[in-house]
């Protein structure tokens, strides 16, 4: 195997692994947007863990995260919970760190 060839597999691996790990950071994320969201609602434990369920099923209609914060904004707004579509962004944003974090913790 050429150096050419090494050097490709291993961006290949690194592409791999990076994308793996977006993918589970974008899951978590979504997972404590939908607690966030739940706790906002009052939705009880059983009901919130539910609901986390919910919105990470939500991330899988359509790339980007458009198809989440269209159905938590939504659901916030059918319960009369105001959130401005800035605090809801703002959140996301917040929570992807905070599930970056926590996979790089190893947790």
């Amino acid at each position: 195997m050429s150096s050419f060839d090494k050097r490709q597999e291993g961006f290949e691996k690194k592409f791999a692994h990076d994308e793996e790990l977006r993918f589970k950071a974008t899951a978590r994320r979504n997972k404590l947007l939908g607690l966030w969201a739940a706790e906002k609602m009052g939705l009880s434990d059983t009901e919130a863990a539910e609901y986390a369920k919910s919105v990470v099923k939500a991330d899988f209609e359509e790339p980007g995260d458009e198809d989440v914060f269209r159905k938590v904004q939504g659901d916030l707004n059918a319960k009369g919970v105001e959130q401005t579509d800035h605090q809801v962004r703002r959140t996301m944003d917040e929570l992807m760190s905070e599930a970056l974090a926590q996979i790089d913790a190893g947790k």
